[in-house]
């Protein structure tokens, strides 16, 4: 079986293994919240953009999505997707070679777990430099909820149109990472493969540093993409900030 670098391979199954049918949902989210701002919400950077399952939820909505990824093969799916109605290129955060303000950026589905502590502050920095004045910045991140969850539930398989896998996590408390191996047994389309991905769980002290040095304030950390404030229970946290 071949092991490959992380989002090539999966990136041709990504949608129908690894994704919840939640983007309309956080999208709803996202258009309630910046309805409200007065200077208005048009242009949008989406970070970590994947196949583009968000872009497409936003541009549905009438937004102007700029989207950027690491992976050109997940990009080449949200180029398929989406054709001219958005713009994508490739960005290995926290290089971030995009032109011009926007007015809000994003990042979803735990992409910014996958930034080692220092990268994730610099991340934040370079937003801090194309994001508009009370502009927005909403991502998503895991938390130690879903540390303990993942060190619960270390291994789980299934089947989803007609790709048999298997993902185990190995997760290491002190050092806050989690190293996943996703091991797609039986593909749908080729030969079966293996990907090993590494992310981290950036503390709620460690992420309100970066917004703080990244010019980000009136945070708000809610469960979800919902108006429920994150508790101890929350495995997923949206974390909403304004550029001051």
């Amino acid at each position: 079986m071949d092991e490959v670098a992380a989002y090539t391979r999966l990136a041709g199954v990504y949608d129908e293994i690894v994704v919840d049918p939640c983007y309309a949902r956080w999208a709803d989210f996202l258009d309630g919240l910046w309805v409200h701002d007065q200077a208005g919400v048009h242009d949008v950077l989406d970070v970590c953009c994947g196949t583009g399952l968000m872009a497409a939820e936003l541009v549905a909505r009438e937004y102007r999505v700029v989207g950027v990824d690491a992976s050109t093969d997940m990009l080449d799916r949200a180029r398929v997707l989406l054709g001219s109605r958005a713009t994508f290129d490739v960005a290995v955060l926290p290089d971030l070679p995009v032109a011009g303000r926007f007015d809000a950026a994003i990042s979803n589905f735990d992409g910014f777990n996958y930034l080692s502590p220092s990268a994730f502050a610099e991340t934040i920095a370079v937003l801090g430099t194309k994001v508009r004045s009370q502009g927005w910045l909403v991502f998503d991140i895991h938390t130690d909820a879903m540390m303990d969850f993942t060190i619960a539930n270390a291994l789980v398989e299934g089947d989803s149109d007609g790709n048999h896998f298997v993902i185990s996590s190995a997760v290491d408390r002190a050092a806050r990472t989690c190293l996943t191996t996703i091991d797609v047994t039986q593909a749908r389309d080729g030969e079966p493969f293996v990907e090993t991905h590494t992310q981290y769980f950036h503390s709620d002290e460690q992420v309100r540093a970066a917004l703080t040095a990244g010019g980000f304030s009136d945070v708000l950390v809610v469960d979800e993409y919902s108006y429920r404030g994150a508790d101890s229970d929350t495995l997923r946290a949206t974390w909403i900030a304004r550029r001051n």
